[in-house]
Order: C-alpha cells, then sequence, then structure tokens
C-alpha cells in the first residue's frame, strides 16, 4: 500500500467512525479514553515505578507514578490519564514542574521544551485522594475496603474496564504495556501488601505510627489493569512447579485462619499448571513467578498475583452446575488461564476484549478434557452454550473503550472455538494451532484480526465469513429443516437462515451409527434419511448454531 493510498484508508476509517460515534452517542470523554490522538500516540512507555500509601482509616491514597518513555515523535505536549476526583499536586520534569491542564479523566502535561523523538525520558506525577469504592467488584470496580472475620482492615484493588487511571496516574490504554515495573506500597503496621511480580524488599519503620513499605518488582510486560494491590493480615506458604529441568514459584497469600483450607485447595494449582502448560506452552511470566491471593472479591487475573475469593469452594462460588457438574474450583482455573490469555496476550483496544475472554473460557474446555476426557468435555461445552444469551455482538465498537457482549465473548466465543474446532476436523492440527499462537503472540498487545488471521493461516481455512457471522452479528445462524415423505421413504430438506455468505458445513446422523458431513447454504438442499425419523440427530454438540424445525 502506497502513501496515498494508506491516507486514504484512514480518511474513510476516520468518516465510519464519525458515524458510528453519532449513531451510538459516544462523546468528547470516550474519545479520550479510547481513542490514541497524537498525544497519546507520541510516547512508549518502558517502565513505571507506583509508589503510594495507603490509609484505610480514611479511604484515602497519595503517592507519585514515575512514568519512564520512549519519544515517537518530536512533541511538546502528551496525554495521560488520572481520574478527576483524584488531585495532582505537581507534575515534575528535569527538576522542573510542569504545567497541565485537565479535561474529564485526561491530563494534558505541557513541556517546557521540545521532546524529539528516540529520547528516552521521564516525568514523576505526584497526586492524592479517595479512590473510587468498587460497587461490585470486581465487575463495577475499585477499592474493596472490606474487614476480615478478626475486624483487620482487608483491601483489594479491581479495574478491568473501569481503568487504572482510577487510582494511578498512567497511560491508560490497553495498547501500551512498560517492560518492566516497580509497585512500591506503604501500609499500617500489622498488614502485608502483596502486589504482583517479586518483593524485592520490605522497609519496616517507626514515627508516630508504625508502617510498613512493600517494594513488588515486575519483570515482564503488565497492562495496567493487571497491577493490583491486596492489603490485610495475610500468612504465606509456598511450593514449586517442576517442569522438564526447571521450577516455578508457587506463592500462596491467605487470610491467616484458612491457611489450612488453602493448602488443601490450592493442591488442584499443578495438575492445572500442567494441563495448560501442555496446551499453551510454559507459564508465560515465570521470572515473577505464580502467586494466589486472597481478595474480598471473587477474583480477577493480576498478572503473576491472582486475586482469589472462590471461598475454597468448588464451582463458581460453590454452584457446580457452573462447570457441567464438576468438582474444580472455576476461579482457580479461569483466572489462571488469563495468564496467557489476557495477560501475556492482551487486546489493543478494549473493543477486542473478547480475544482475551473468549480464549481463557477455551482454556477451561481443554483443561477438562485434560484433565476428564473428551466426552466430559463435550458435556461442559453444551453446558457453557445453554448459557449464550446472543444479546449483542462478541466485538466491541474500537477507539471509544467499548467492549462487546459482556456475557457471550465467554461461553459463545469458547463455543465459537469448539466450532472451529470441529471443522478443522484435524485435532493435531487444533491443539498446534494453540500452542503456537501463544508462544507467537507472546507478551504482545495485538488486534482481533491478528488472532483471526493467524487461525486462517495456520487451518489452511478461511473463516472470514464464519468470524462475522458469530463475532460481529448477535445471532446465531439459524439450521432450518423439515422432514418430508415421498414415495414411502423420508427425506431431509435444510437451508441456514444467515448472514448472506455463511455456508459452514456441518454433521448429521443420516445413515445409522454415522455422521455424514452436509453444505447447507440460504437455499434448501434435501437429503434422503436411511434411518427413522426418530434416530435422525443434528451434531449440536459440535457446532455452535439454533436449530428451527418447520413444517
Amino acid at each position: 500500500m502506497n502513501f496515498s493510498t494508506k491516507k486514504i484508508g484512514l480518511f474513510i476509517t476516520l468518516i465510519c467512525s464519525f458515524f458510528v460515534l453519532n449513531a451510538q452517542d459516544f462523546g468528547r470523554a470516550d474519545s479520550l479514553r479510547g481513542f490514541l490522538f497524537p498525544e497519546r500516540n507520541c510516547f512508549d512507555v518502558t517502565y513505571y515505578h507506583l509508589s503510594l500509601k495507603v490509609d484505610p482509616q480514611e479511604k484515602f491514597i497519595k503517592g507519585f507514578t514515575d512514568i519512564h518513555f520512549d519519544a515517537l515523535t518530536d512533541f511538546d505536549v502528551l496525554q495521560i490519564d488520572l481520574f478527576e476526583n483524584l488531585k495532582i499536586n505537581r507534575i515534575e520534569f528535569e527538576d522542573q514542574n510542569l504545567s497541565y491542564t485537565r479535561e474529564y479523566n485526561a491530563v494534558f502535561i505541557s513541556f517546557n521544551r521540545k521532546v524529539f523523538k528516540g529520547e528516552n525520558t521521564s516525568i514523576k506525577v505526584y497526586y492524592e485522594g479517595n479512590p473510587r469504592v468498587a460497587v461490585h467488584a470486581p465487575w463495577d470496580g475499585g477499592f474493596s475496603w472490606e474487614k476480615d472475620k478478626n475486624g483487620t482492615d482487608w483491601i483489594g484493588v479491581s479495574c478491568q474496564g473501569l481503568g487504572a487511571s482510577s487510582w494511578w496516574p498512567n497511560k491508560d490504554h490497553q495498547s501500551d504495556e512498560p517492560d518492566s515495573m516497580l509497585i512500591s506500597c506503604q501500609v499500617p503496621g500489622g498488614l502485608q501488601c502483596i502486589a504482583n511480580g517479586n518483593l524485592r524488599f520490605h522497609d519496616m519503620r517507626k514515627s508516630t505510627m508504625y508502617y510498613n513499605t512493600y517494594h513488588w518488582f515486575v519483570s515482564n510486560p503488565i497492562n495496567n489493569y493487571d497491577v493490583s494491590l491486596n492489603i490485610g493480615d495475610y500468612t504465606h506458604f509456598s511450593d514449586v512447579y517442576v517442569s522438564g529441568q526447571d521450577t516455578l514459584d508457587l506463592d500462596y497469600y491467605v487470610l491467616r485462619y484458612n491457611e489450612e483450607k488453602a493448602r488443601e485447595q490450592f493442591q488442584e494449582v499443578k495438575p492445572m499448571l500442567e494441563c495448560y502448560e501442555k496446551f499453551f506452552g510454559p507459564y508465560p511470566f515465570w521470572e515473577d513467578g505464580y502467586a494466589l491471593v486472597e481478595t474480598p472479591y471473587l477474583g480477577m487475573e493480576h498478572q503473576s498475583a491472582i486475586a482469589y475469593g472462590n471461598n475454597y469452594l468448588p464451582g463458581y462460588k460453590g454452584n457446580t452446575n457452573f462447570i457441567a457438574g464438576l468438582d474444580f474450583d472455576y476461579i482457580i482455573v479461569h483466572e489462571t488461564g488469563h495468564e496467557w490469555w489476557g495477560n501475556s496476550i492482551t487486546a489493543n483496544d478494549i473493543s477486542d476484549m473478547w480475544i482475551q475472554e473468549t480464549f481463557c473460557t477455551y482454556s477451561e474446555v481443554l483443561f477438562v478434557e485434560c484433565m476428564y476426557g473428551y466426552d466430559t468435555m463435550i458435556k461442559y461445552v453444551e453446558n457453557q452454550m445453554r448459557m449464550i444469551r446472543n444479546d449483542k455482538p462478541i466485538v466491541g465498537i474500537p477507539h471509544v473503550h467499548r467492549k462487546g457482549s459482556s456475557s457471550d465473548m465467554y461461553h459463545k466465543g469458547s463455543a465459537v472455538l469448539h466450532t472451529i474446532r470441529n471443522l478443522i476436523e484435524n485435532d493435531s492440527l487444533w491443539y498446534d494451532l494453540m500452542l503456537s499462537m501463544t508462544d507467537h503472540f507472546k507478551h504482545q498487545t495485538i488486534d482481533g484480526r491478528d488472532v483471526l488471521n493467524y487461525i486462517n493461516e495456520k487451518s489452511g481455512y478461511n473463516l472470514d465469513e464464519l468470524y462475522e457471522q458469530y463475532l460481529y452479528t448477535a445471532n446465531l445462524p439459524q439450521f432450518q429443516y423439515k422432514i418430508i415423505s415421498k414415495r414411502g421413504k423420508n427425506y431431509l430438506q435444510y437451508r441456514w437462515e444467515a448472514n448472506e455468505k455463511f455456508d459452514m458445513p456441518i454433521k448429521l446422523r443420516l445413515k445409522p451409527n454415522e455422521w455424514s458431513w452436509v453444505y447447507p447454504s440460504k437455499e434448501w438442499q434435501e437429503e434422503m434419511l436411511k434411518l427413522s425419523y426418530e434416530d435422525f440427530e443434528i451434531a449440536t454438540h459440535l457446532f455452535l448454531m439454533d436449530v428451527k424445525k418447520l413444517k
């Protein structure tokens, strides 16, 4: 593509975006949150040092973020993000204070000189305030200021979707991850702070009040919403997972009175990691270790410090119907799957959040197949299919921080991958595709189309019309059929009611004890049934579709 063609393509994209935005009633605040304007695109964050003091009594935080970045273009203004309710005290650059303006949750910083392309430099943003209190963590997140059974402060932070800028200054866009990060957290005496990565050291000092400062270092790229604090009266125990000649550190931080239950429940971790390693390759943050941290909310995939709040129960808060009657701890399995899908591989834009949730939910399917066998896996997928709502498309609206269907990006997305597996009908190829994809995109932020193109390339099939039906529209393809009798014989007539170009083949039971491929289209087709009407079967356990029998 030449330069002039690129410009035309960009112009068309912007025009289309304009009409989409107006149709959806999006405004300036949405664009500032979701779009990469030049003030955001001009720099690439390489390192954060987040340092803050947490005051549970006042529900107050105070500290700074040291933001190191590479200049991608010449500029003298850049945008970072911090929620309006948090006060900026000052912004330092080269020992001078910079001026800034605020618009909604965006902060535009004016530099006292031009920053030139190729420079690696930094700013330090000092701030304070009462951060947003979580309404229904982790879905409607923020700070969870709770007490444990002993009346001791127990605090957690969750901010996926809401944004990390709800509690610390940063470039709050999923496309930009630092290469590494230091998290320094000061808490009152008697409390511990557990964050991501490895504990480098912790300070114990005395003034008018006893307090501790914990310094946690993340040596791998990390997306902003994965950064978290867990504060409470924790006890710690550890284990190791052995893979070949290497060992992975396993660390568990739980409330003191739950240690016995945790030691029993967390025995599930090593068999699970073995299954995931088989399908997706080695744990992607080996240097930072694997941790589960007990939280006052259900769970969240916080990188290398997974939030766990399932109360040491099987299933989803004790509901095993959610996992087809099986007995594993859903939160451990699902949130760990995110270490590959969501943390190592992250969507550039929240509109493609389906990448993370779809593949992570499908990782449950492969875990079940690994632990319980193929037939149980089929029942697990059928159970996922029963939870599909078809309320809106799985893919959201780009550049305005809008994801797709909050429910269907999980179970429907997983069923779509299951469908593709059965279309390919080559499990060796399918397993290799999963394994190679996690390596190919490891530690990257990517677009949804990157994933779809990769599946096309590796499978050898052009599945674009399938993607259009399942991901970009809300409705399932409907397999319509009727059975008629002619001259004493039964015939099946069938067609697709779906998008114009949708033509996915499926399997039907047309003969005793045998599945047959058929190729429905928008036009009626006919097959003779060589079995009784009662024995006719549609492979709804292999392919996601709506089925309607017509008279």
